[in-house]
């Protein structure tokens, strides 16, 4: 029934901080959409940012994100770009199971302190 992912929304503290941290940690592209919405695309899916109490609908408090995204860099280098941009990896590399199979991980916070695991196929 379900072929994949078209989006995941965030709950943050700060619109812009959170573009400008997903764009420079991440290289995500940010977009804007129905009346100013800030989104940050990737690839074919997008992670939807709000403020707090924003959607009525969506009960998530802020930093309550846990995301694996995968990488098509080797960890190695994903571990080397988050040091240059002094991004504290809270977590890895480790070995972690995913969708598709075994995963190499590294964990680090966003500015809401959502969980972002970074991963590489083995």
């Amino acid at each position: 029934m379900i072929s994949h992912i078209d989006h995941l929304v965030l709950t943050v503290s700060d619109i812009d901080a959170s573009v400008q941290f997903y764009q420079r940690v991440l290289l995500m592209e940010a977009v804007t959409f129905a009346n100013g919405r800030k989104a940050m695309k990737f690839g074919d899916q997008k992670i939807n940012l709000q403020l707090l109490g924003q959607e009525r609908r969506n009960k998530a408090g802020v930093g309550s994100g846990d995301l694996c995204l995968i990488s098509s860099w080797p960890l190695e280098d994903v571990v080397a770009h988050l040091s240059k941009e002094h991004v504290d990896i809270v977590e890895g590399p480790v070995t972690k199971s995913g969708a598709l199979g075994a995963i190499q991980s590294v964990y680090f916070n966003d500015p809401d302190q959502n969980l972002i695991e970074v991963s590489v196929y083995e």
